[in-house]
């Protein structure tokens, strides 16, 4: 059986504006028996609406550590788990460990388990094809939808998906992620943002990973991206957007204005999804691929708006 490593508490110690106190869950899988997910969760009650904080490739729930404490003043339950394979969470040792279907998967399994309900599904990055793959499964329990640079990546032309996506960018990537057995975690976080981030962010983003072992799931996970319509994923996203395009409660759009490698999915989404219609879509300024790290009491200000519309706490 493949080993699954757990990054040191150690690790964590003393990481910059992270005060927040760490929860597990146990997520059931059919080749390890159980897997230990981390998740933040703070707020005032358990019972008020959720904000479910989703990151993406190669980040983890510190990457909102500037966004929780304002959704939680605001009187909202902030929620914010690491992906198997990231953060805290445990972190199979092999790549063939990982699949597309394996993070929708543990991720629905989380959302299950902690019975969450009353959702606003936070979505950037890998975020989006996982939470909106369990949101199209799990559609009752979500109340609305803010998504920032990220995508629902299905190998449709125009106007159903982005002109010439997935591009040399994305497709670099990939290649890269294939042929690689490390990656220099911090400096991918840092190099597609507006400015270098400081020596003590990048080693928080750094933290989970004592070495290149630990980085399975942030090599594999590019390369599940389903960028040939033959690929796994790209069936099974189609028939979420079925359902996506459906879906009619409050769907938000706030991009960034620096992110080539997503730009051209927030008009997808606001042409596809009934929700999206009269909703006051957003660009965020002065920011990269990491909004949520460049410019995080911006797009906290969007997401409690968006929520202060909905419910009256």
């Amino acid at each position: 059986m493949t080993q699954v490593l757990r990054t040191p508490d150690a690790r964590f110690a003393n990481l910059l504006d992270y005060p927040f106190a760490p929860h597990y869950a146990e997520i059931p899988d059919a080749r390890f028996g159980s897997l230990r997910m981390h998740f933040v969760d703070e707020g005032p009650r358990r019972d008020a609406p959720v904000a479910l904080m989703l990151h993406g490739e190669p980040t983890w729930s510190f990457l909102y550590r500037k966004m929780i404490p304002i959704v939680a003043a605001a009187g909202y339950r902030a929620v914010a788990p690491d992906f198997i394979g990231f953060g805290k969470s445990d972190k199979p040792a092999s790549r063939a460990d990982y699949s597309y279907q394996g993070f929708v998967d543990w991720l629905r399994a989380f959302i299950e388990g902690q019975d969450l309900k009353r959702i606003t599904l936070v979505c950037q990055d890998w975020g989006g094809p996982i939470g909106l793959r369990v949101l199209s499964e799990l559609t009752d329990r979500f109340d609305a939808v803010l998504t920032t640079n990220t995508l629902l990546p299905n190998c449709e032309a125009p106007p159903r998906g982005v002109a010439g996506w997935p591009g040399k960018q994305i497709e670099d990537w990939v290649a890269t992620c294939r042929s690689s057995d490390d990656l220099p975690i911090s400096e991918i976080v840092s190099g597609v943002g507006v400015d270098r981030l400081p020596a003590d962010i990048r080693a928080a983003y750094d933290a989970p990973f004592p070495d290149a072992s630990y980085k399975a799931g942030t090599l594999q996970i590019t390369c599940l991206i389903p960028i040939e319509e033959t690929m796994p994923g790209v069936a099974e996203n189609r028939k979420a957007w079925e359902v996506v395009e459906k879906f009619d409660r409050p769907f938000l759009t706030a991009f960034s204005d620096r992110d080539p490698s997503t730009k051209g999915w927030e008009k997808i989404f606001q042409a596809r999804v009934p929700g999206a219609a009269g909703q006051p879509h957003t660009e965020i300024a002065g920011a990269g691929h990491f909004v949520q790290e460049e410019q995080g009491p911006a797009l906290a200000g969007v997401l409690v708006g968006l929520m202060g519309r909905m419910y009256r706490l």
